[in-house]
């Protein structure tokens, strides 16, 4: 039976097989420690020891590249997320149709199951900060059928937005985390694209994680 991974050492073992995955070849140490935004390879050094030491990774002595993913219990299912550009979150413009890259993302992290459908987008503006969704940010969604308060990508009269869906007296619309925007009630349509589930932010404005290096969180985030 193997050891139980540290979050952290979870962390960068992910990470390993998505480079793994996506590449044909492992990361080098210093790929790793500038993923994880460190200014030392010494922390990674021993995160990665001790994924060794525990039976998740094998070395190929003498090759940089020489870390090899080994079989191990996981606490949820890597996936990889198709992100499809970028979503304002403010006033709405055109949706972007085909995915620009994709994302590897534990499923247990965001709270679903392993085989639901997800797609990512990527937030621009400042009309979700209240709802701590910020510029930047990238949201996860499923598509699904909105409840009221939904957080929910939308298609309101042909142009895309991210908003709260919300019904009074039978009429749906959407309306803004932030009071300098007016709710947005459809002329035509209103169609929901998918339902918010989690969000990844990046710390790199200067925000440092616990270790000293800028870091990425992958939460889940169900709507109120």
């Amino acid at each position: 039976m193997h050891e139980p991974l540290t979050d952290r050492q979870q962390q960068v073992l992910d990470f390993i097989h998505a480079h793994h995955r996506q590449h044909g070849v492992s990361p080098s140490l210093r790929e790793i420690q500038a993923h994880f935004g460190l200014a030392s390879p010494f922390g990674i050094k021993r995160h990665v020891d001790a994924l060794t030491e525990k039976g998740a990774l094998r070395r190929l002595a003498g090759k940089a590249r020489g870390l090899l993913p080994q079989s191990h219990p996981r606490r949820g299912a890597l996936a990889e997320i198709p992100l499809y550009g970028t979503i304002p979150a403010g006033l709405p413009t055109a949706a972007e149709q085909e995915p620009d890259s994709y994302i590897s993302v534990d499923t247990i992290s965001l709270g679903v199951r392993p085989n639901t459908r997800l797609f990512a987008l990527r937030v621009r503006g400042d009309s979700m900060i209240d709802a701590s969704i910020l510029e930047g940010d990238v949201v996860f969604l499923t598509p699904r059928e909105a409840r009221p308060r939904d957080i929910v990508a939308a298609l309101i009269d042909g142009e895309s937005t991210l908003k709260r869906f919300l019904v009074q007296r039978g009429q749906p619309f959407l309306r803004a985390e932030n009071p300098r925007y007016p709710d947005l009630l459809p002329a035509t349509e209103l169609v929901i694209q998918g339902v918010m589930v989690g969000l990844l932010r990046s710390f790199a404005r200067g925000q440092r994680s616990e270790d000293g290096g800028q870091r990425s969180e992958v939460g889940s985030r169900l709507s109120e």
